[in-house]
This record gives C-alpha cells, structure tokens and sequence, in this order.
C-alpha cells in the first residue's frame, strides 16, 4: 500500500500575543493511495489547519509532513510551491477562478507554472474539460457559468497536473443539494478512476459517502475511521 500524506506527530501552534493556541495537538495519520477520505470536524476543531498544512499552505511547529513520499520538513517556499504545484490538485468552496479568462483559460493556468508549451497545454485542458462533462462551455467565462459548472471548472484545473491527490475544501459548500450531489457524483467517477481524494467537511452526510471518516476535534484525532 502506497500511502499519498503521512503526518507523523504533528502540531500547529500559534502565538496571539502573550497566549499560545493549539490548532493541533500531535496529529498523526495517513492517507492511501486511491482512497476516498473525509477529514470532518465543527468549525474550529483544526480540520482546516490540517487541510493547509496537508497542502503545503502552512507548516507544522513540529512533527513531519510527507506528500507522496516527500519529506516536506524544512522546504523553503520554492520548494513548498513546487509540491502544491505538482502533486496536490486543490478544489475550493469558493471555487477561486480567475474571472477573466475563460474555462478553458482557467484550467491551463497550473500547465502555465509548470512550464507546458501552449499548444500541449490547450490539448490537456480540452481533454479535461470533456472529462468533467464541459465540452460545450469551454469558451465561457466564469459569470457565464452556473454553480455547478464552476465546481466542474475547478476539479479539471485540479485534475490538469495529474496530481497524486485532490484536495477538497467543503468543495459543495456553495451549492444547493441538488447540484452538491451532482459534484460528489463525479467525486465518486474520479475516484474510481484511481484519484486520491481528500474530502474536508462538517457536514457528516458528505462525509458518510467516503470510504474512510477521519474526525477531528480540538485539535485532535477523535476517530480514524478505521
């Protein structure tokens, strides 16, 4: 068994001025390869900051962090964007497109910082576009997208690096049911195609649907689901 994020040990601890707050409190766990988990807690249990330092967005004040087989202890910000770049495929509440370029634009700007010529880079994003079912709205800009299709954009952008795991951040968050389902559908598709997903939520419903519930509270691993 491959494994895609081990945390060994891991604490987060941040300074407000005289007090010291524990985001998290020697965490440990792993995640598989080709695995469907959900990291699920109430809002301030320290799911978030596991999601960031998961995704390279921050870092430990102790423990160890690996991503796919990386040691991430001690990577300078160079080094931490490369990762996020290249092994992490990141999908928002929010969605966090770029507004002015298209959906096509959108989904080839990961190829751009990785350096892929334009032509290629148009080819893999039509590619994937289609994957996600938006063939026909590649040319749209985001104020011309539903919610759902936004959601869409952003798993392909996702996806476009060949990531070793997607990392979702209450991904259907900004959805109505109806189109949330539709989203975790093609979670579902995705995942059984051999991405690894990593699914942060507080809603134990979307939570049930992954393979493995790992919930957290104050900063601790309350139960790892196995």
């Amino acid at each position: 068994m491959k494994k895609v994020i081990e945390l060994e040990n891991v604490t987060r601890l941040y300074r407000m001025g005289d007090e010291s707050v524990y985001a998290l409190r020697d965490v440990s766990l792993f995640v598989a390869e080709g695995s469907f988990t959900s990291i699920m807690g109430p809002s301030g249990s320290g799911k978030s900051t596991i999601m960031s330092i998961i995704g390279c967005l921050d870092v430990p004040t102790s423990g160890r962090v690996l991503i796919d087989g990386e040691d991430t202890s001690g990577m300078n910000e160079n080094q931490l964007a490369y990762v996020r770049n290249r092994k992490i495929g990141f999908v928002f509440q929010h969605f966090s497109l770029l507004p002015k370029l298209s959906a096509l634009e959108n989904v080839e700007v990961p190829l751009l910082y990785a350096g892929v010529n334009p032509r290629e880079r148009r080819k893999r994003a039509e590619a994937m576009l289609e994957r996600v079912g938006l063939s026909d709205r590649m040319k749209h800009r985001p104020n011309e997208l539903s919610g759902g299709q936004k959601q869409r954009v952003a798993i392909a952008r996702a996806l476009i690096n060949n990531p070793a795991m997607i990392l979702a951040d209450e991904p259907t968050g900004a959805l109505d049911s109806s189109t949330g389902h539709e989203v975790m559908d093609l979670f579902h598709s995705l995942n059984e195609e051999g991405s690894t997903i990593v699914f942060v939520t507080h809603d134990r419903s979307l939570a049930s649907e992954c393979s493995r519930i790992i919930s957290i509270r104050d900063g601790r691993i309350e139960d790892d689901g196995f």
